[in-house]
């Protein structure tokens, strides 16, 4: 029954990842209210691990619930299945939708409506990433039991500095910024 969970949940949250993974954060955000799989805290931890491992955010974050649920009732093997059945019910609407647009693409290709339809889903996706953002950044300046995380604030504008206001050159490569920001990040968590 709880594989069929996992799957029916990654699955509605899957119908509406237009925007990427980032566009089911909100979907995740109420899955955990909702099942009590994991917790707010754990999904900014899933979101931060998600974003720096291969791979899309959302596969990976889907994959990460089913192995951590699946853990939970027992062993490595109820685990292994519980992200696989995570997993595949988040893709199973993207190849669904997929296989129908390719198949109804060719016959409606000059319609307007079609055009119009996929200029509506941009404003949609970007107001899903958005409010992903949000969530995230609020996640981290007021974290659980703290009332204001100055060091996330210190470093967002650390590497908000780096990123848009000090450009890199050509003897400075990019990569550099990166570890530095990650030096930062490190000397805050100590």
């Amino acid at each position: 029954m709880l594989y069929l969970k996992l799957f029916w949940e990654f699955f509605k949250t899957g119908l509406f990842a237009i925007g990427g993974g980032m566009a089911t954060i909100p979907f995740l955000e109420n899955m955990a209210d909702a099942t009590g799989w994991f917790t707010q805290n754990d999904l900014a931890n899933m979101i931060a691990v998600s974003e720096s491992t291969p791979g899309p955010i959302g596969v990976n974050m889907a994959t990460y619930v089913g192995y951590v649920t699946g853990m939970d009732q027992g062993n490595l093997a109820t685990a292994l299945l519980g992200a696989v059945t995570a997993t595949i019910g988040l893709i199973t609407p993207s190849i669904i939708i997929i296989l129908i647009v390719a198949l109804v693409l060719k016959k409606f290709r000059e319609s307007k409506l079609v055009d119009n339809a996929f200029y509506g889903l941009r404003p949609a996706s970007t107001g899903l990433i958005a409010a992903a953002g949000l969530s995230v950044m609020v996640a981290n300046l007021f974290p659980e039991g703290q009332i204001f995380n100055w060091k996330g604030l210190i470093l967002a504008v650390v590497i908000w500095l780096l990123t848009n206001v000090v450009k890199p050159t050509k003897n400075l490569h990019p990569i550099v910024f990166i570890l530095f920001s990650a030096v930062v990040g490190v000397i805050f968590a100590l």
